[in-house]
């Protein structure tokens, strides 16, 4: 098989691991995070409507620093946007990510813009 095929099984059944006790609510939404190559996607969803209430992808960062960097300030954006749309606390949803480097930034970065996990 495929290494790569191999790395994203992997991590798709670690992040139905992590799925399987982590949910949002209307009180407490999950903050999912999905990691490309090269951009990064922040969601704030409601898991019982089903409706993402705030999002953010690093290009709305208008930053020429490195990736990290990047996902430091897309935290803090996104932490914006959702006490713009009422939301102060967050169950954090890594999505199968290892907990350093740019998902720990982005998880700083909302923390630092008033989310509260």
């Amino acid at each position: 098989m495929d290494k790569n095929k191999v790395k994203l099984a992997k991590r798709e059944r670690r992040q139905g691991r992590i799925r399987s006790t982590i949910s949002g609510s209307a009180t407490r939404p999950r903050l999912n995070v999905f990691r490309s190559n090269t951009n990064m996607f922040l969601q704030i969803i409601d898991d019982v409507r089903g409706v993402t209430l705030a999002s953010a992808i690093t290009k709305e960062v208008k930053s020429t620093a490195g990736k990290i960097a990047q996902s430091f300030e897309l935290g803090k954006l996104l932490a914006e946007k959702a006490k713009k749309a009422g939301v102060s606390g967050v169950v954090f949803d890594r999505g199968g990510y290892k907990y350093h480097g740019r998902v720990k930034a982005a998880a700083d970065g909302a923390r630092e813009g008033g989310l509260d996990f």
